[in-house]
Protein backbone atom coordinates (compact mmCIF):
# COMPACT_ATOMS: atom_id res chain seq x y z
CA UNK A 1 0.00 0.00 0.00
CA UNK A 2 1.52 3.25 -1.02
CA UNK A 3 2.31 5.87 1.85
CA UNK A 4 1.52 9.24 1.67
CA UNK A 5 5.02 10.39 0.72
CA UNK A 6 5.06 8.01 -2.39
CA UNK A 7 1.48 9.63 -3.49
CA UNK A 8 2.30 13.11 -2.91
CA UNK A 9 5.82 12.66 -5.29
CA UNK A 10 3.85 10.46 -7.61
CA UNK A 11 1.31 13.23 -8.13
CA UNK A 12 4.29 16.08 -8.35
CA UNK A 13 5.99 13.79 -11.06
CA UNK A 14 3.11 12.49 -13.43
CA UNK A 15 2.61 15.59 -14.63
CA UNK A 16 5.72 17.10 -15.29
CA UNK A 17 6.53 13.74 -17.31
CA UNK A 18 5.12 15.16 -20.36
CA UNK A 19 7.38 18.56 -19.66
CA UNK A 20 10.28 16.37 -20.28
CA UNK A 21 13.61 18.94 -21.60
CA UNK A 22 13.15 19.53 -25.10
CA UNK A 23 15.44 19.04 -28.31
CA UNK A 24 17.80 16.93 -26.40
CA UNK A 25 19.96 14.02 -27.84
CA UNK A 26 18.50 11.27 -28.06
CA UNK A 27 19.83 7.69 -27.31
CA UNK A 28 21.05 4.95 -29.61
CA UNK A 29 18.20 3.24 -31.16
CA UNK A 30 17.87 -0.77 -31.74
CA UNK A 31 18.28 -1.47 -35.46
CA UNK A 32 15.91 -4.17 -35.43
CA UNK A 33 12.68 -2.80 -33.47
CA UNK A 34 11.55 -6.65 -32.95
CA UNK A 35 13.95 -7.63 -31.35
CA UNK A 36 13.93 -8.47 -27.24
CA UNK A 37 10.46 -6.27 -28.01
CA UNK A 38 9.50 -7.01 -24.23
CA UNK A 39 12.61 -5.07 -22.73
CA UNK A 40 11.15 -0.94 -22.73
CA UNK A 41 13.50 1.26 -25.03
CA UNK A 42 14.10 4.50 -23.15
CA UNK A 43 13.72 7.92 -25.11
CA UNK A 44 14.03 10.92 -22.43
CA UNK A 45 17.60 12.52 -22.24
CA UNK A 46 19.19 15.13 -20.71
CA UNK A 47 22.08 17.17 -22.40
CA UNK A 48 24.87 17.55 -19.77
CA UNK A 49 26.50 20.71 -21.75
CA UNK A 50 24.09 23.62 -23.46
CA UNK A 51 26.40 24.59 -25.47
CA UNK A 52 28.60 22.07 -26.13
CA UNK A 53 30.77 19.78 -24.01
CA UNK A 54 33.92 21.40 -23.33
CA UNK A 55 37.65 21.15 -24.74
CA UNK A 56 36.57 19.17 -27.84
CA UNK A 57 39.36 17.20 -29.82
CA UNK A 58 40.75 18.48 -32.60
CA UNK A 59 39.75 15.83 -34.89
CA UNK A 60 36.64 14.76 -35.25
CA UNK A 61 34.53 12.08 -33.36
CA UNK A 62 31.95 10.44 -34.57
CA UNK A 63 29.44 8.92 -31.94
CA UNK A 64 29.45 5.01 -32.97
CA UNK A 65 27.13 1.91 -31.64
CA UNK A 66 28.90 -1.89 -31.76
CA UNK A 67 26.37 -4.19 -31.32
CA UNK A 68 28.19 -7.37 -29.38
CA UNK A 69 25.48 -9.90 -28.70
CA UNK A 70 25.19 -12.60 -31.16
CA UNK A 71 22.00 -13.66 -29.28
CA UNK A 72 19.23 -11.96 -30.86
CA UNK A 73 17.05 -11.80 -28.07
CA UNK A 74 19.46 -9.47 -25.89
CA UNK A 75 21.44 -6.74 -26.76
CA UNK A 76 24.91 -5.78 -25.64
CA UNK A 77 25.91 -2.32 -27.28
CA UNK A 78 28.73 -0.51 -26.77
CA UNK A 79 29.23 3.26 -27.42
CA UNK A 80 32.28 5.24 -28.04
CA UNK A 81 33.16 8.41 -30.09
CA UNK A 82 30.82 10.24 -27.64
CA UNK A 83 30.74 14.32 -28.29
CA UNK A 84 27.40 15.18 -26.97
CA UNK A 85 27.51 13.26 -23.13
CA UNK A 86 24.12 13.25 -21.45
CA UNK A 87 21.71 11.34 -19.18
CA UNK A 88 19.41 8.62 -20.57
CA UNK A 89 16.44 8.77 -17.97
CA UNK A 90 14.26 5.73 -16.61
CA UNK A 91 11.03 6.66 -14.79
CA UNK A 92 9.65 4.70 -12.03
CA UNK A 93 5.29 4.87 -11.95
CA UNK A 94 5.56 5.47 -8.70
CA UNK A 95 8.99 7.53 -7.65
CA UNK A 96 10.14 6.99 -3.98
CA UNK A 97 11.96 10.43 -4.54
CA UNK A 98 15.08 8.54 -4.84
CA UNK A 99 18.16 8.78 -7.78
CA UNK A 100 20.97 7.17 -9.21
CA UNK A 101 23.49 8.29 -11.25
CA UNK A 102 24.80 4.69 -13.12
CA UNK A 103 27.81 5.22 -15.17
CA UNK A 104 28.31 1.87 -17.04
CA UNK A 105 31.61 0.04 -17.66
CA UNK A 106 34.16 -0.32 -20.80
CA UNK A 107 37.29 -0.06 -19.81
CA UNK A 108 37.47 3.78 -20.97
CA UNK A 109 37.50 2.20 -24.51
CA UNK A 110 33.85 2.37 -25.04
CA UNK A 111 30.35 2.57 -22.76
CA UNK A 112 28.72 -0.27 -22.20
CA UNK A 113 25.13 0.61 -22.05
CA UNK A 114 22.88 -2.69 -21.90
CA UNK A 115 24.04 -4.52 -19.64
CA UNK A 116 25.62 -2.05 -17.32
CA UNK A 117 23.11 0.67 -17.78
CA UNK A 118 19.71 0.20 -19.30
CA UNK A 119 19.15 -3.19 -17.09
CA UNK A 120 19.79 -1.94 -13.56
CA UNK A 121 18.11 1.02 -15.03
CA UNK A 122 15.01 -1.22 -15.63
CA UNK A 123 15.49 -3.12 -12.45
CA UNK A 124 15.49 -0.08 -10.29
CA UNK A 125 13.06 2.33 -11.77
CA UNK A 126 10.49 -0.53 -11.24
CA UNK A 127 11.09 -0.49 -7.80
CA UNK A 128 10.94 3.37 -7.24
CA UNK A 129 13.98 4.77 -8.48
CA UNK A 130 14.39 7.72 -10.33
CA UNK A 131 17.85 6.29 -12.91
CA UNK A 132 19.74 8.41 -14.68
CA UNK A 133 22.62 6.37 -17.34
CA UNK A 134 25.41 8.36 -17.97
CA UNK A 135 26.78 8.50 -21.86
CA UNK A 136 30.31 10.27 -20.57
CA UNK A 137 32.90 11.34 -22.58
CA UNK A 138 36.28 8.71 -22.99
CA UNK A 139 39.70 10.20 -21.85
CA UNK A 140 41.32 8.25 -24.93
CA UNK A 141 39.89 10.50 -27.60
CA UNK A 142 42.25 13.06 -26.82
CA UNK A 143 39.55 15.71 -24.81
CA UNK A 144 41.21 18.98 -23.43
CA UNK A 145 40.21 17.75 -19.89
CA UNK A 146 42.45 14.52 -20.40
CA UNK A 147 41.99 12.10 -17.32
CA UNK A 148 39.18 14.32 -15.38
CA UNK A 149 37.32 14.23 -18.33
CA UNK A 150 34.51 11.89 -17.20
CA UNK A 151 34.72 13.23 -13.94
CA UNK A 152 33.56 16.35 -15.27
CA UNK A 153 30.53 14.91 -16.86
CA UNK A 154 29.66 12.64 -13.64
CA UNK A 155 29.66 15.98 -11.75
CA UNK A 156 27.66 18.11 -14.46
CA UNK A 157 25.29 15.03 -14.62
CA UNK A 158 24.86 14.91 -10.46
CA UNK A 159 24.43 19.14 -10.74
CA UNK A 160 21.52 19.08 -13.39
CA UNK A 161 19.61 15.88 -11.62
CA UNK A 162 19.67 18.09 -8.44
CA UNK A 163 18.80 21.18 -10.49
CA UNK A 164 15.87 19.36 -12.01
CA UNK A 165 14.77 17.37 -8.81
CA UNK A 166 11.13 19.14 -8.51
CA UNK A 167 10.62 17.36 -12.57
CA UNK A 168 11.43 14.46 -11.24
CA UNK A 169 9.76 13.86 -8.22
CA UNK A 170 13.66 13.41 -6.67
CA UNK A 171 14.35 14.67 -3.37
CA UNK A 172 17.71 16.74 -3.98
CA UNK A 173 19.20 14.72 -0.25
CA UNK A 174 18.63 11.50 -1.72
CA UNK A 175 20.87 10.89 -4.76
CA UNK A 176 23.30 7.95 -5.52
CA UNK A 177 25.87 7.04 -7.80
CA UNK A 178 26.48 3.99 -8.92
CA UNK A 179 29.23 2.26 -11.53
CA UNK A 180 30.49 -0.66 -12.95
CA UNK A 181 34.29 -1.51 -14.01
CA UNK A 182 35.47 1.54 -15.48
CA UNK A 183 32.57 3.14 -14.31
CA UNK A 184 33.04 2.09 -11.50
CA UNK A 185 36.23 4.29 -11.05
CA UNK A 186 34.44 7.42 -12.51
CA UNK A 187 31.81 6.61 -9.67
CA UNK A 188 34.30 6.57 -7.04
CA UNK A 189 36.24 9.18 -8.72
CA UNK A 190 32.36 11.59 -8.34
CA UNK A 191 32.45 10.18 -4.63
CA UNK A 192 35.91 11.24 -3.39
CA UNK A 193 36.96 14.02 -6.44
CA UNK A 194 33.03 15.36 -6.14
CA UNK A 195 34.72 19.35 -5.59
CA UNK A 196 37.47 19.60 -7.94
CA UNK A 197 37.82 21.68 -10.76
CA UNK A 198 37.28 20.38 -13.80
CA UNK A 199 35.44 22.40 -15.60
CA UNK A 200 34.52 26.08 -15.83
CA UNK A 201 31.01 26.89 -14.43
CA UNK A 202 28.28 26.87 -17.89
CA UNK A 203 25.57 27.87 -15.75
CA UNK A 204 23.25 28.65 -12.37
CA UNK A 205 23.34 25.03 -12.09
CA UNK A 206 26.89 24.70 -11.24
CA UNK A 207 26.69 25.77 -7.79
CA UNK A 208 25.01 22.73 -6.57
CA UNK A 209 27.08 20.20 -5.10
CA UNK A 210 28.17 17.51 -6.80
CA UNK A 211 28.76 14.62 -4.21
CA UNK A 212 26.17 11.97 -4.21
CA UNK A 213 24.60 11.41 -0.75
CA UNK A 214 25.99 7.34 -1.80
CA UNK A 215 28.29 5.49 -4.28
CA UNK A 216 28.39 2.44 -5.18
CA UNK A 217 31.42 1.29 -7.10
CA UNK A 218 30.61 -2.57 -8.58
CA UNK A 219 33.57 -4.51 -9.53
CA UNK A 220 35.42 -1.31 -9.70
CA UNK A 221 38.84 -0.41 -11.07
CA UNK A 222 40.56 1.39 -8.43
CA UNK A 223 44.04 1.68 -8.79
CA UNK A 224 46.32 2.84 -11.56
CA UNK A 225 49.33 1.25 -10.07
CA UNK A 226 50.71 -1.71 -11.70
CA UNK A 227 50.42 -4.50 -11.09
CA UNK A 228 46.67 -4.31 -9.35
CA UNK A 229 45.07 -1.75 -11.93
CA UNK A 230 43.46 -2.89 -15.32
CA UNK A 231 45.80 -2.05 -17.86
CA UNK A 232 43.70 -1.17 -20.60
CA UNK A 233 41.98 1.60 -18.20
CA UNK A 234 45.23 2.40 -17.13
CA UNK A 235 46.49 2.99 -20.80
CA UNK A 236 43.50 5.02 -21.62
CA UNK A 237 43.43 7.30 -18.49
CA UNK A 238 46.77 8.16 -17.76
CA UNK A 239 48.94 6.90 -20.52
CA UNK A 240 51.24 3.84 -20.29
CA UNK A 241 54.46 5.89 -19.14
CA UNK A 242 52.75 7.73 -16.44
CA UNK A 243 54.37 8.67 -13.31
CA UNK A 244 53.49 7.55 -9.71
CA UNK A 245 52.33 11.10 -8.79
CA UNK A 246 49.94 10.82 -11.99
CA UNK A 247 49.08 7.17 -10.45
CA UNK A 248 48.54 8.26 -7.03
CA UNK A 249 46.59 11.35 -8.48
CA UNK A 250 44.03 8.71 -10.14
CA UNK A 251 43.15 6.03 -7.77
CA UNK A 252 40.83 6.38 -5.62
CA UNK A 253 41.91 5.09 -2.20
CA UNK A 254 44.88 7.82 -2.11
CA UNK A 255 41.30 10.27 -2.59
CA UNK A 256 39.24 9.54 0.07
CA UNK A 257 38.36 11.49 2.71
CA UNK A 258 35.68 12.44 5.33
CA UNK A 259 33.67 14.01 3.06
CA UNK A 260 33.34 10.81 0.97
CA UNK A 261 29.94 9.64 1.21
CA UNK A 262 28.87 6.01 2.36
CA UNK A 263 29.96 3.58 -0.22
CA UNK A 264 28.82 -0.75 -0.78
CA UNK A 265 31.10 -2.46 -2.61
CA UNK A 266 30.66 -5.61 -4.65
CA UNK A 267 33.46 -7.68 -6.44
CA UNK A 268 34.21 -11.19 -7.19
CA UNK A 269 36.97 -12.95 -5.69
CA UNK A 270 37.62 -14.66 -9.21
CA UNK A 271 37.88 -11.67 -11.21
CA UNK A 272 40.71 -12.26 -13.60
CA UNK A 273 40.29 -8.66 -15.24
CA UNK A 274 40.07 -6.01 -12.41
CA UNK A 275 41.10 -8.15 -9.52
CA UNK A 276 39.38 -8.49 -6.22
CA UNK A 277 42.11 -6.05 -4.30
CA UNK A 278 41.08 -2.98 -5.77
CA UNK A 279 37.68 -2.98 -3.86
CA UNK A 280 40.13 -4.12 -1.10
CA UNK A 281 42.24 -1.38 -1.32
CA UNK A 282 39.55 1.35 -1.42
CA UNK A 283 37.74 -0.28 1.50
CA UNK A 284 40.24 0.10 3.93
CA UNK A 285 40.91 4.00 2.17
CA UNK A 286 37.52 4.05 3.20
CA UNK A 287 37.72 2.85 6.74
CA UNK A 288 40.92 4.42 7.60
CA UNK A 289 39.12 7.67 7.15
CA UNK A 290 36.08 6.54 9.13
CA UNK A 291 33.53 6.96 6.18
CA UNK A 292 30.63 3.80 6.30
CA UNK A 293 31.63 1.48 3.83
CA UNK A 294 29.33 -2.45 2.94
CA UNK A 295 31.31 -4.97 1.70
CA UNK A 296 29.84 -7.93 -0.48
CA UNK A 297 32.61 -10.32 -2.12
CA UNK A 298 31.53 -13.33 -3.86
CA UNK A 299 33.95 -16.43 -4.27
CA UNK A 300 32.66 -16.25 -8.16
CA UNK A 301 31.23 -14.61 -10.87
CA UNK A 302 34.50 -13.33 -12.76
CA UNK A 303 33.86 -9.98 -14.21
CA UNK A 304 31.57 -7.59 -15.83
CA UNK A 305 28.36 -9.98 -14.43
CA UNK A 306 25.95 -7.14 -14.04
CA UNK A 307 22.55 -8.70 -13.80
CA UNK A 308 22.51 -10.76 -16.46
CA UNK A 309 25.75 -12.94 -15.96
CA UNK A 310 24.69 -13.29 -12.08
CA UNK A 311 21.63 -14.79 -12.85
CA UNK A 312 21.06 -18.34 -10.74
CA UNK A 313 24.50 -17.46 -8.46
CA UNK A 314 25.15 -16.17 -4.99
CA UNK A 315 25.79 -13.00 -6.76
CA UNK A 316 22.21 -12.40 -8.07
CA UNK A 317 21.54 -11.29 -4.70
CA UNK A 318 23.69 -7.87 -4.86
CA UNK A 319 20.79 -5.76 -6.21
CA UNK A 320 18.62 -6.33 -3.11
CA UNK A 321 21.47 -5.78 -0.92
CA UNK A 322 22.52 -2.70 -2.32
CA UNK A 323 18.86 -1.44 -1.75
CA UNK A 324 18.50 -2.57 1.51
CA UNK A 325 21.88 -0.99 1.97
CA UNK A 326 20.51 2.37 0.63
CA UNK A 327 17.90 2.92 2.71
CA UNK A 328 19.88 2.32 6.42
CA UNK A 329 21.29 5.94 5.06
CA UNK A 330 17.88 7.51 4.18
CA UNK A 331 17.94 6.89 0.31
CA UNK A 332 15.34 4.75 -1.75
Amino acid sequence: MLDRRQTLLAAIAAPLAAAALKAQTPPPSRSDPAVAAGLPEPNETIDLWPRGAPGMPGGALVETVDERSKDPQVTDRAVHGITKPRLVVFRPKVPNGSAVLVAPGGGYRWVVIDKEGYEIGRWLSARGWTVFVLFYRLPGEGWAAGPDVALADAQRAMRLIRAHADRYGIVPERIAAMGFSAGGHVCGDLATRFDRHTYDPVDAHDRLSARPDIAAPIYAVQSMSLPLAHPGSRSLLIGDHASPALECAHSLQFNVTAGTPPCFLVHAEDDDVVPVENSLAFRAALKAAKVPVETHLFQSGGHGFGLRRAMNKPAEIWPELFVNWARTHGVG
